[in-house]
């Protein structure tokens, strides 16, 4: 890895931390519950699905696929607030909001990034 894509890489995770916030706010402003979590995590698995299999696909560079993959969306992705979120869920005993978020999360995260991987792979 280079410098500069070393860089670029830092300042990718900083801009999808600043992502994750904004949007975060604007779901949490209009819906209560995990549901920003969700979307963000879902909408950065798919992202990063389609991202991947572009760049298996040779179509991307890997530079690119570091930058935005590892840096923007694990910067705009974020499991520890997912797993807080479940935690804190459970413990004020909102059990099936607690089951959405922990389950919901882990299925469409995953279901996001299969999808995401075979649209990267047609592209």
């Amino acid at each position: 890895m280079t410098p500069l894509v070393f860089i670029a890489l830092a300042v990718a995770g900083g801009l999808g931390a600043a992502a994750r916030m904004v949007l975060d706010g604007a779901i949490k402003s209009r819906a209560s519950g995990p549901w920003a979590t969700m979307g963000i995590n879902v909408s950065g698995s798919l992202a990063l699905g389609i991202l991947t299999g572009s760049a298996g696909e040779q179509i991307l560079p890997e530079a690119w696929h570091l930058v935005i993959g590892t840096g923007f969306l694990g910067g705009y992705t974020t499991f520890s607030t997912a797993s807080f979120e479940t935690i804190r869920l459970i413990q004020e005993r909102q059990w099936a909001s607690g089951l959405v978020s922990g389950l919901g999360t882990l299925a469409l995260a995953t279901a996001a990034a299969g999808l995401g991987l075979w649209i990267g792979g047609l592209v």
